[in-house]
């Protein structure tokens, strides 16, 4: 029988660590699991010699997979090790490994570029986060962990690693490649770190707007979805609040995820909506979704710090990085309920093209449609004039050889 009260060298440090997580919500049975798995770890790290000091994350989660677990456990070892040693650092117990020369540099330009976006551009964080992740790709793609040249680059460097980025994903998919690649060139040539804008050597990604239907449901197929959701017994009312915002308000999924809990005025029944390009609008709040998320707020969201609305149900409880939360809860109602999009691929913006498409097919106009979905340019909405039967009629015009033949 293996001996879980045998003390290690880990020991001295549990009780800080746990009282940090118990501060963010996790439970005693969690803790007390944690405690048992990080004694394992403590065992083999004593039987390798290896003092708690000398711990690194990465040392940590190469460690912790050789902790024996059973195939079914949910908590993953390399992940509670590594969490572990972030609470060694803190604390003072180990230190984080000194950046190499490479790594240093390619910290200092990420935290430039991310000020020049903030500040000079203005763009919103999430788009931020867009620009810095396709930049640390393209930097990786080039130049791997060695010393940035970036006054080598050419634009057959950018063709290169566009070409590999496309051909691991569908161009329509990676539609906002382009744009955020251009943001990162532009910044180096307005820093002299390149001697041409490369921006302009960046093609269009290929948008096939007449290619296919916006991807909907049915109004039946949207209840079924939401019927569905809302009878999880640990999230119910999280999920349905969230699909009920997008398929009431046509609010996208982002939009959604960056709800604050003082955006929502209860006493004027509005929603402040934080919209692409920092745009902000006030939208009504039916009954049913306010309904929802009061229900969300009594019965489920806990007791935390952060003024996010929609948090995850598991401690710390802290706010979602994207809106891919979203997409794994259509998937798993989909498979509940039997529903099938007619496409194989169906994100977020399935209960926004939903409520657009259902709208145009009971008579509203396309102008009604932009104003609902917050739409910029009238163009945008035109892709639902394919789904105007009715309208399309009206304007259609004989067949000539039909004519012809008379």
């Amino acid at each position: 029988m293996e001996p879980l009260d045998q003390t290690t060298s880990l020991d001295p440090y549990f009780g800080s660590f746990e009282e940090s997580l118990f501060a963010r919500n996790y439970k005693p049975a969690t803790l007390q699991n944690y405690r048992n798995l990080l004694r394992r770890l403590g065992r083999l790290i004593d039987g390798e010699g290896i003092a708690p000091s000398a711990l690194t994350a990465e040392l940590a989660v190469e460690l912790g997979r050789r902790v024996p677990t059973s195939p079914k456990a949910q908590i993953k070892v390399p992940n509670l090790a590594k969490l572990f040693v972030q609470h060694l650092i803190e604390i003072g117990v180990a230190t984080r490994p000194p950046l190499t020369a490479a790594q240093a540099e390619r910290h200092e330009l990420l935290g430039s570029l991310e000020l020049y976006l903030l500040r000079q551009r203005g763009l919103s964080p999430r788009s931020v986060k867009h620009v810095l992740g396709f930049a640390v790709r393209f930097l990786a793609h080039r130049f791997g962990d060695t010393m940035l040249d970036l006054a080598a680059l050419s634009a057959r460097d950018v063709i290169a690693f566009m070409e590999h980025v496309v051909a691991r994903k569908t161009p329509y998919r990676d539609k906002t490649l382009s744009t955020h690649l251009r943001c990162f060139f532009q910044y180096l040539f307005a820093q002299g770190l390149t001697t041409t804008n490369l921006s302009l050597c960046v093609p269009r990604v290929h948008k096939p707007w007449g290619e296919r239907l916006p991807r909907y449901l049915s109004p039946d197929e949207v209840e079924a979805v939401l019927a569905s959701v809302a009878t999880h017994p640990r999230r119910g009312a999280r999920d349905y609040a969230m699909l009920l915002l997008m398929a009431r308000l046509g609010i996208r999924a982002p939009e959604v995820m960056a709800i604050q809990l003082d955006d929502i005025d209860w006493r004027a029944g509005e929603l402040l909506v934080r919209g692409k390009g920092q745009r902000h609008d006030r939208l009504p709040i039916p009954p049913d979704v306010g309904e929802a998320i009061s229900r969300y707020l009594r019965e489920e969201r806990t007791s935390t710090t952060t003024r996010t609305l929609f948090v995850s149900h598991r401690a710390p409880n802290r706010p979602f990085k994207d809106s891919q939360i979203i997409n794994s809860i259509l998937r798993e109602a989909f498979a509940i309920t039997g529903v099938k999009p007619s496409t194989p691929y169906v994100g977020s913006h399935v209960l926004r093209h939903s409520l657009a498409t259902n709208l145009v097919r009971a008579g509203a106009s396309l102008e009604e449609i932009g104003d609902l979905l917050r739409h910029r340019s009238r163009a945008t909405t035109m892709i639902y004039a394919k789904l105007d039967t009715d309208g399309l009629r009206t304007i259609a015009q004989p067949w000539p050889i039909a004519e012809a033949a008379q």
